[in-house]
């Protein structure tokens, strides 16, 4: 998923077209890997409040691309720029003419001047919400460029949003003109989709145990996540290609392993054969049976 083993889950991505996207989204995000011992690169993360390392994932949709452990004494988005022009080069390579959208939180990042901006919106959706007792918000269109950080000015959607007893701003900065989405349109449809990404990564940490990164070495711990990473890769391609149509195309990993995976078999081997004897009484047997029929006619693409 980093470097050398990357190409298997691009592999995977690109089988799973049949022809070039329009467009496709890459989603960026950093997660929290708690430590319970003394392994190399323990720091302390003041937002997790714990011992941690910090991941950087990124998808496309379902697809895992990206899995680099990193120590938490550094910002959230670094080393981000270098995965992902690493990325858009492959994908550049299979499909030249590809819109790519790159979709990322804000690292945690706060600013009073931005709340600022929409000061005066946020007391209406306050009014307003005192006056229902129902959620308030309006969108509002505005122009921001930093002091030193940003080389430019940008586009900034931004939701004043008033909830019961809690005032609730959100900030979305674009490159995306208003010509190809209106500020409500960009915030629902665009980024808030990304909050999948987050049942992407829960898979990977509750399901696969990718955050048993209990080895006394970065390096080491490294490759126990891209382990977790393929067993992910592996199943997003039993979902995609031996479920798909069926009650499970949408399961968690965790669903898949324990009622497909978990199963009684006996395994006898002779000098010419191993033979798998199932239980007769397995209630999934007919899933089984045409998953294994699927996975046997090969990948399909749409």
């Amino acid at each position: 998923m980093h470097r050398r083993s990357s190409g298997s889950s691009w592999r995977a991505c690109l089988s799973a077209h049949a022809r070039a996207p329009k467009r496709i989204v890459l989603d960026l995000d950093a997660t929290d890997d708690p430590l319970h011992g003394h392994q190399e690169g323990r720091y302390f993360h003041g937002y997790y409040g714990s011992y941690c390392y910090l991941p950087l994932y990124v998808f496309c949709g379902d697809h895992l691309l990206v899995a680099k452990l990193r120590t938490a004494d550094r910002d959230g988005a670094d080393g981000a720029v270098g995965e992902l022009e690493r990325v858009v080069a492959q994908i550049r390579e299979r499909w030249p003419e590809v819109e790519i959208l790159i979709r990322a939180d804000s690292g945690l990042a706060r600013n009073a001047r931005l709340e600022r901006a929409i000061d005066r919106a946020m007391h209406e959706v306050q009014a307003e919400q005192a006056k229902t007792q129902v959620a308030a918000r309006r969108f509002e269109e505005l122009r921001y460029q930093t002091q030193a950080t940003w080389s430019r000015e940008r586009r900034v959607v931004a939701k004043a949003s008033f909830l019961p007893g809690k005032a609730n701003p959100r900030f979305v900065v674009t490159s995306l003109g208003v010509e190809h989405f209106a500020a409500q349109a960009l915030y629902e449809q665009i980024y808030c989709a990304r909050g999948d990404m987050e049942n992407r990564i829960k898979e990977q940490q509750l399901d696969l145990y990718a955050d048993r990164t209990s080895t006394a070495t970065l390096r080491a711990n490294q490759l126990r996540l891209w382990f977790a990473s393929m067993a992910y890769v592996l199943i997003a391609e039993l979902r995609r290609v031996g479920l798909h149509g069926t009650a499970w195309a949408r399961a968690q990993a965790g669903t898949i392993r324990l009622r497909l995976f978990k199963l009684a078999t006996q395994v006898r081997i002779s000098a010419r054969r191993i033979v798998l004897s199932f239980p007769s009484a397995y209630p999934l047997q007919v899933v089984f049976a045409e998953v294994l029929a699927r996975l046997r006619a090969g990948p399909i693409s749409v």
